[in-house]
Parts: structure tokens; C-alpha cells; sequence
């Protein structure tokens, strides 16, 4: 089939802004022309709060490509015609970070494809790869599909599983579906005119909203393996945080203990069972994990024994402090 830019290959317009969503774009770049790459503003960033762009703008910037960087999209008629007169034939979003109005939807003849790190219509919203590891799922994946004025909820294109390694954090799991990512658009850019889409099944919907500060606090109530669960999810952002005898800590290297046992008393959980190397094993409302570093404010991480040893003091607290989100 010959498109309207006389070749059998699609122009395509990228909108991204995250590190996340570079892969994606080198891999449609080797393969498609890319006529505009469109991501967030520069913002400020550091102590100095030096205006930086995104890396999908530097990205772009460096690599010669045509670049915008919209503040708003809703109403935006300046922006509009931009994306109209770049001639791009499909728009693909990775990590765009901004929603699309239905007006800008209808620019390019085959739509928007968005590339969207979960199996849809599982964890529809801003934080799937994060909701997954904290909600203990062992499987996950990419979903092309085609983009509505809803939250993730426009018809599926493609999909494919990717099984989670249990060591995985956010990190490394990000990795894997960027790559992942990357290969699926490609495929799915090249059957354009022949994908058919499938409606999702709404009743099979659930979501995952954006991270906050709080979603990082421990609930030491919980089993050791949500605990953990939990802590590989906020590995990017917030991060683990505790707190002790109100302190906050930040906490890293967290494993369930293998031996620990079942269920314990809630006014033990979060109880410093004991020293095991340079670690510190903690109960938890079943069982008990492992830490390896603690970092307390102001300071620089250290092993966790070894501060333990420095707080370990008559009228000191042996145990972390419990906490349970407010209930709305």
C-alpha cells in the first residue's frame, strides 16, 4: 500500500520526554522518517535550578530533528498547524506525559499509537510499571495501541507479556519494556494499514495513578514480600523511606528472609530482630526482611548494622516507627 508521501513507509511524528522514551525513538528513527519529535518544556532542575530540556529534546536537538515543545496542546492552534504541516501520516506517544485533545487526535491520517508499559486494559494511567512490581505482579508487558480522548482506553493494536524477574525494581524493569517497546512500534509501524483494532474490555480495568511521596513509606503491617514489593516499585521515585522514633530514613538493599516466620503480633511488626552481617533483619506482619543500607537525613547512606550499632543505646527505640496511610 503507497501512502500519501509516495513511499510504503509512514512519516511519523514522536511525542516523548522521558530517558525511558529514547529507545523507542532511535528504533522508529532506523526505520521511519521522523518529521517532528515533540516534547515536554524545558523546566528547572538541580539545586541551581538550571533550565534543562528533556532527554527526548536534547535527544532530538542533537540528532538534527525537527523539535516543539508546546506548553499547552488544548486550544493550541499554533501547535496544531505545526503538527499538520510536518505531513506525518501517524503520531506514536512514549512517556509524553501531557493528554491529548481529540482535536489534535484527528491531524494525522492514521491517528496517535501509544506505547504503553502494560498488558490493557490492566493499569491504565501514569504509573503501570511502578503499581505492577508494588501490587506483587509476576507478568507484565507493551500494548500498542491506538490513542482516544480517554485514559488508556483506545482499541489495541498489539500486545506482548513480559515476564518480571523477581530482583527486578522499577529500574530494570523499565529497561526491559523500553526495549520491548521499541520493537513492538516498529512492527506495528510497518503493518499500519493492516492492523485491526480490539476494543478493551472495560470491566477488566485497573489503574495506576501517579506516585506520591507517601506511596515510599513502609507499612511495616504488611507481609515481608509486599514490603519488598513496595520498596522494588519506588526504586526510582520516592524511593523507601522509614522512620524512627519520627526521623526519617531512607532504606535500599531490601530482601524478604528466607528463614523468617509466619504471621507475628502488629506491635512487633517493625521490631530490629537482630544484626546478620552488615544488614538488619526487621519483622513485618508476616515474616521479616532483610536492609542492607539505611541513609539517615543530611547524611550519606551507610550499612545498616553499622548505624544501627551507633543508635543502639539505652532509651533508644528498637523498632520503626509504624505507619498507615490516612484513610479518605
Amino acid at each position: 500500500m503507497t501512502l500519501p508521501n509516495g513511499s510504503a513507509r509512514p512519516r511519523v511524528a514522536f511525542f516523548g520526554s522521558p530517558a525511558f522514551a529514547l529507545p523507542v525513538l532511535d528504533a522508529i528513527r532506523a526505520e521511519f522518517e521522523v518529521v517532528l519529535v515533540v516534547a515536554q518544556p524545558d523546566k528547572p532542575v538541580g539545586r541551581g535550578l538550571k533550565l534543562t530540556p528533556p532527554p527526548v529534546a536534547a535527544h532530538a536537538a542533537a540528532l538534527g530533528l525537527p523539535l516543539a515543545q508546546p506548553r499547552k496542546l488544548r486550544g493550541n492552534a499554533t501547535f496544531e498547524a505545526q503538527l499538520r504541516e510536518c505531513g506525518a501520516d501517524v503520531a506514536v506517544t512514549c512517556a509524553y506525559g501531557k493528554i491529548l485533545p481529540g482535536s489534535l487526535l484527528a491531524v494525522p491520517r492514521f491517528g496517535f499509537l501509544n506505547t504503553h508499559t502494560s498488558l490493557l486494559p490492566a493499569y491504565r494511567g501514569a504509573a503501570p510499571i511502578q503499581w505492577a512490581l508494588i501490587r506483587g505482579e509476576t507478568v507484565t508487558g507493551t500494548t500498542i495501541m491506538q490513542t482516544d480522548e480517554g485514559m488508556d482506553t483506545g482499541p489495541l493494536l498489539l500486545q506482548e507479556a513480559l515476564p518480571i524477574a523477581p530482583d527486578w525494581t522499577a529500574l530494570e524493569l523499565a529497561d526491559a519494556l523500553a526495549t520491548q517497546a521499541a520493537r513492538l512500534i516498529v512492527s506495528a509501524l510497518h503493518d499500519l494499514p493492516t492492523l485491526i483494532p480490539t476494543a478493551q474490555d472495560d470491566s477488566q480495568a485497573t489503574h495506576a495513578p501517579l506516585l506520591v511521596k507517601e506511596d515510599g513509606f513502609v507499612r511495616w503491617q504488611e507481609s515481608a514480600q509486599a514490603v519488598v514489593n513496595r520498596h522494588r516499585g519506588v526504586a526510582a521515585w520516592p524511593q523507601t523511606t522509614a522512620f524512627v522514633g519520627g526521623s526519617r530514613l531512607k532504606l535500599a538493599g531490601l530482601s524478604v528472609v528466607a528463614e523468617s516466620g509466619g504471621e507475628v503480633d502488629q506491635t512487633e511488626a517493625g521490631q530490629i530482630l537482630r544484626a546478620d552481617g552488615d544488614a538488619l533483619i526487621v519483622a513485618c506482619g508476616v515474616g521479616a526482611v532483610r536492609i542492607q543500607t539505611v541513609q539517615p537525613e543530611a547524611r550519606k547512606p551507610q550499612a545498616a548494622a553499622q548505624w544501627w550499632q551507633a543508635q543502639a543505646a539505652p532509651g533508644q527505640p528498637s523498632h520503626f516507627d509504624l505507619w498507615e496511610p490516612t484513610q479518605p
